[in-house]
């Protein structure tokens, strides 16, 4: 009974979209891509949203947008993809890392206030909504990462590749911030094989940033071919990129995203069932829930193995994958990571929640085909570590 960490889910109309797309004769960035933009955009609640090949893609876009320079600090959480902190290298600039909250892997209003209060010269922060899990953006005490920010001075980069539909307070996280990123690579909650959006409600960040996902042109190809003026005729008005998103990846998310709702649901109820039959392992630490657990994306659900657990986590991986269950990790954190390390001499011991996340974390399987008994399977493997001595685990129903 082989249980993988992630699987695809497409049982939609993605073939149908795809087929409409190769009739067209139309393949690169058209009306598939604008409608997809077009229904995202109502999705969160924003006002603009523009598609990208990545939220690598986004992610820049979004610091050039906002006039990121060589040399500026930006801040970026320790406990995330490589992508949120090396796009602030493209730039030229320098990635502050914060330590993040343990069993959430957030950033929350207390840690950006003491991270203002040391590098009060910094102007810019990138929160990760880590595994779905939207962070503190504001609250009812006006105190929330928003309002700091503001108070401030400083402009706000949303990282929502896990968190895809994900909202607090009924609010949907993709119209919080200055600029929110998302990811449809292949193991997100929705896809598009590979993909991005941006999404703002400020018009000028938007028009920055569909001029610059496609070289600086100030017309893209679809307008200038529909437009009934002359399809040669542009302007090159800035040196952009090649970051557009192609109509057969745009026709893969619009199926995915008629079905969003559904697959959030699924999770959340992978989640549920996780929550309540871990409970009584004593030996790890079950992720933490802020919000109402419909308010979660649920893209993550990872564990901790505490440090006086009858296994390590290595240990625990290899005794998942010895019982056909897929695990992961999320994340190496990024001040461990050479290249950060060496070239800012970070210390380990300055980012303590961090480590503790580390050294046990582990990310179960969750994704919308996980059936019930699949769930039992998993957990029962993980109640039969307490033996020390398992290997294999069979004859589990």
């Amino acid at each position: 009974m082989h249980i993988p960490f992630s699987r695809v889910c497409c049982e939609g109309n993605e073939l149908l979209y795809i087929k409409e797309v190769l009739k067209s004769g139309w393949l690169t960035t058209a009306s598939k891509t604008l409608e997809f933009e077009k229904k995202f955009a109502q999705k969160t609640g924003a006002k603009y949203a523009c598609a990208v090949n990545s939220c690598t893609a986004a992610l820049h876009l979004a610091l050039e947008a906002l006039g990121v320079k060589s040399g500026d600090n930006v801040f970026v959480p320790s406990m995330t993809f490589t992508a949120t902190a090396e796009v602030v290298r493209y730039m030229g600039a320098h990635p502050v890392f914060l330590d993040v909250e343990y069993q959430t892997n957030l950033i929350t209003p207390s840690i950006v206030q003491d991270a203002i209060n040391r590098y009060p010269q910094v102007k810019h922060l990138i929160v990760v909504h880590f595994g779905g899990h939207p962070a503190e953006m504001y609250n009812d005490e006006g105190d929330g990462i928003i309002d700091i920010c503001k108070r401030n001075g400083i402009k706000i980069i949303e990282d929502a590749a896990h968190a895809f539909p994900a909202s607090i307070n009924e609010k949907a996280v993709g119209s919080l911030g200055d600029i929110t990123c998302f990811s449809f690579y292949a193991n997100k909650t929705i896809t598009t094989g590979e993909g991005g959006m941006v999404t703002t409600n400020n018009q000028e960040l938007y028009e920055r940033i569909k001029v610059m996902r496609l070289h600086g042109i100030n017309r893209d190809v679809w307008n200038r071919f529909t437009c009934g003026s002359a399809a040669w005729e542009y302007d090159v008005v800035a040196p952009g990129f090649k970051y557009n998103m192609p109509d057969l990846n745009a026709a893969v998310g619009l199926a995915q995203l008629e079905q969003a709702d559904a697959f959030r649901e699924a999770r959340m109820r992978i989640a549920l069932n996780y929550l309540e039959l871990l409970s009584n392992v004593n030996w790890i630490d079950l992720p933490l829930c802020r919000v109402d657990y419909s308010y979660h994306a649920w893209h993550l659900f990872f564990i901790v193995i505490k440090p006086d657990a009858p296994v390590t986590r290595d240990r625990f991986i290899e005794i998942m994958n010895r019982n056909g269950v897929g695990t992961s990790v999320h994340y190496k954190p990024l001040y461990r990571m050479s290249y950060y390390r060496d070239h800012y001499n970070l210390e380990a011991s300055h980012y303590p929640q961090s480590e503790r996340m580390w050294h046990g974390t582990v990310s179960l399987p969750i994704y919308p085909q996980l059936s019930l008994s699949q769930i039992k399977r998993v957990v029962k493997v993980i109640e039969s570590m307490a033996s020390q001595k398992v290997s294999f685990v069979d004859n589990i129903k």
